[in-house]
């Protein structure tokens, strides 16, 4: 199934039923002294859903990120589930929440498998970390998703950049949560790369009673992939709906100061010749 065949049948399954809520954010604000990086930003993302967080640089997107995963201070209310995350405990939270960033430092020379492995960490029981019966399954499963069955025995010194962002991917894929939020999952990789991370989560999104939020700079992704989106500007909302609405010509001009539809088109007007 393509992702369009996808968000179609995504939209239609939402418009027989409400869809449950999985993340919620109610006027979460985010201040460093007389610095407010976010001011009272609310947003929601649905299973089945994948919402796009977009904006200029400084418009506040990876501080969402920072808040959810609790490495920023917030004023304001963040549920999963309808329970407020400040209530769980942070290995509860880990298997629940999946987090992939823009950079990985590698100083170890763990081969793929055991760094997706590592993706099962939140699971151990007991202080000794008891048996995780599903976790083999799972690595399995995520490393077959990401094509990395062949290179697992590899250590990850030694890949390129996509090898090592689809390898901390399928960490996630193995951690199995029911959100996954990535920042700039394609930031300095290659086409090829870009397309295969995209494909990769939606493929993972069509499973049940999971959502996807990402930040993202390129609009044509956040078009092509996105069912919703929060659009920010210096940490603002300035749109947040679906895909149409928070991309509509004046909503994006206010965002970026500039006609960012007529730029689109004189781009893809290079390649009309």
């Amino acid at each position: 199934m393509s992702h369009k065949e996808r968000k179609d049948e995504c939209r239609e399954i939402q418009a027989r039923e409400q869809k449950k809520k999985l993340l919620e954010g109610n006027s979460v604000s985010v201040r460093y002294g007389d610095i407010t990086i976010l001011d009272n930003v609310s947003f929601s993302v649905h299973e089945g859903e994948w919402l796009m967080i977009v904006g200029p640089n400084g418009a506040g997107k990876s501080t969402i990120i920072n808040a959810i995963s609790g490495e920023a201070p917030y004023s304001g209310q963040i549920f999963l589930r309808g329970r407020n995350i400040r209530e769980y405990r942070p290995a509860e939270l880990a298997r629940n929440i999946g987090i992939l960033s823009q950079n990985h430092y590698v100083g170890y020379s763990f081969t793929i498998r055991e760094v997706v492995g590592l993706g099962r960490y939140a699971f151990r029981k007991g202080l000794l970390g008891g048996t995780d019966e599903k976790k083999e399954d799972l690595v399995d499963q995520a490393l077959e998703m990401t094509g990395l069955t062949n290179l697992q025995d590899h250590s990850v010194l030694q890949l390129s950049g996509g090898e090592l962002q689809r390898t901390f991917l399928a960490q996630l894929f193995a951690q199995d949560p029911d959100v996954l939020i990535l920042d700039e999952p394609t930031n300095h990789l290659d086409l090829i790369y870009q397309k295969q991370i995209f494909a990769l989560v939606s493929e993972w999104l069509g499973q049940k009673g999971r959502a996807v939020i990402s930040v993202v700079h390129d609009l044509s992704l956040a078009k092509a992939y996105g069912d919703s989106a929060l659009l920010l500007q210096k940490g603002h909302v300035i749109a947040e709906g679906d895909i149409p609405t928070v991309f509509a010509p004046d909503a994006l001009k206010s965002a970026y100061a500039m006609d960012v539809y007529a730029w689109m088109q004189e781009m893809l007007g290079q390649w009309s010749s």
